[in-house]
């Protein structure tokens, strides 16, 4: 027979619930509850509740967690149907007595991905919160497992805004935050051309998705432009950069952006943003260009063989699009690139033989 006992409190909400709150070590956590996977029995009825691991998100809280200084201060919720009872102690201060001989009584209702990166760190005996639903019955579990899992996440616009001021990120949303804070900037610095023009959490006035401007800056810091300045000046100059690139591109395109949206100009969406992005780095590393007046140089050869508010693009023999049919898909997005950038580089081909 196994037993666990720990002090707690209990939380006075609905008469029919027990919710206790404690503090438990994860590794007894894994003994005294387990994750039950959802899937069918033999007879096709359904059973458990849990989506199956995610093995990059488990290994991203785990890397988290060996840092010195990790917290955890998001509870673990685990029900209970039967093997756990309470005692009153003082007010809300309560004994919770967990006793089972077998398997583990308890059900890992929220948590999974945080309780299995601990499993696989013994070196840290984690102290994580617990709070304790018991419940009735297992249509109740399964009730109460729907309605905490169903709650709408926060938006990742919002999430975005909100990392440049967060520290000791995994590497995946610490590039996300180098473009997030490049992002604000150009949103807010007055001598920004984008200045107002992104759609954010807090600016929903803006015409241009904040993850669209992200994607530009995210694969000019990888592969492109912003990753060849020195580490130091690549926030500087990458703002330099973008700000001076979209000001030619106001220039050169200036009916198909000035009053537009998404959905009357394909320059503004998202497949034109991020396509356009392809169109700067080349012209920086064919050019050298980085002001707008040479980017404008730069973009001469491609007035007149847009599509951005009408007609259709023609992509290689056959695919034909027509402009308000343009997607935001990596497929379609990447297409568009090619087909800019290549009228780009033969334009500069050219102007190099004639040199």
């Amino acid at each position: 027979m196994k037993k666990f006992q720990y002090l707690g409190v209990r939380a006075r909400q609905s008469p029919e619930h027990v919710v206790v709150s404690i503090a438990a070590r994860a590794s007894d956590v894994l003994q005294f509850a387990g994750i039950e996977r959802a899937g069918r029995t033999e007879d096709g009825k359904m059973k458990g509740f849990q989506r199956p691991q995610i093995a990059s998100h488990i290994t991203e809280i785990r890397d988290y967690l060996r840092t010195p200084d990790a917290v955890l201060p998001n509870p673990i919720v685990v029900a209970f149907v039967g093997g756990a009872t309470i005692e009153p102690i003082d007010g809300s201060m309560v004994r919770l007595n967990i006793e089972f001989d077998g398997e583990p009584p308890g059900f890992i209702v929220d948590g999974q991905q945080r309780i299995s990166a601990l499993s696989g760190l013994p070196e840290r005996d984690f102290e994580v919160f617990v709070s304790v639903l018991i419940c009735k019955n297992h249509e109740e579990l399964r009730k109460q497992f729907v309605l905490i899992n169903s709650t709408r996440p926060l938006p990742k616009a919002l999430i975005y805004e909100l990392l440049p001021g967060v520290s000791g990120l995994p590497k995946r949303l610490n590039d996300r935050s180098f473009a997030a804070l490049l992002t604000e900037r150009l949103n807010y610095d007055c001598d920004s051309s984008l200045r107002g023009m992104i759609a954010t959490h807090t600016n929903p006035a803006g015409v241009i998705k904040d993850t669209s401007v992200q994607k530009v800056i995210m694969q000019s810091a990888t592969d492109g432009a912003i990753r060849e300045f020195p580490k130091e000046e690549q926030f500087g100059r990458g703002f330099h950069l973008i700000s001076e690139f979209f000001s030619a591109v106001q220039t050169e395109f200036d009916d198909d952006w000035k009053g537009r949206g998404p959905k009357n100009s394909r320059l503004v969406h998202g497949a034109g943003i991020v396509s356009m992005g392809y169109v700067m780095e080349t012209l920086v590393a064919r050019t050298g260009a980085s002001t707008a007046d040479q980017f404008r140089a730069g973009l001469a050869c491609l007035k007149g063989r847009t599509h951005w508010t009408s007609g259709s693009w023609k992509f290689g023999d056959d695919e034909v699009i027509p402009w308000n049919h343009l997607e935001n898909t990596p497929r379609q997005v990447m297409a568009l690139a090619q087909h800019l950038v290549s009228i780009v580089r033969r334009h500069q081909a050219k102007n190099e033989v004639q040199q």
